[in-house]
């Protein structure tokens, strides 16, 4: 279930920040939609291939369907550790060309889960 993704991120996140106060869903969409300046030239958003709203189904780089994020939509999102964690390795690199923190990843999924 995504409450233990979150719990693992909070512990994570305290040990990164001892400031961390808890995670933000307003964070998470800012952190969502923000486009950031890629090596390549272009920009680039975790809504670029998820869209700008996470109910619906996005599409990969290769044109392959990518399930809705938001939990409303796809409940099963954030309820495998390893495949969370996998994407957000791989997800982050592509986006943000470095790791992702435990409170990128918490406010991420706490908006996600807030979508309605």
């Amino acid at each position: 279930m995504f409450r233990d993704a979150l719990k693992q991120y909070e512990a994570q996140a305290k040990q990164e920040n001892a400031a961390f106060a808890g995670f933000s869903a307003e964070r998470g969409a800012n952190f969502f939609k923000a486009e950031h300046m890629h090596s390549n030239g272009k920009k680039v958003s975790c809504a670029t291939c998820h869209t700008s709203d996470p109910r619906n189904q996005g599409k990969t780089r290769a044109n392959k369907l990518i399930e809705p994020m938001a939990t409303i939509a796809n409940p099963q999102r954030f309820t495998d550790a390893a495949k969370v964690e996998k994407w957000f390795g791989r997800n982050c690199k592509d986006v943000l060309e470095r790791v992702c923190t435990a409170q990128e990843k918490g406010d991420y999924i706490q908006y996600l889960i807030s979508v309605k």
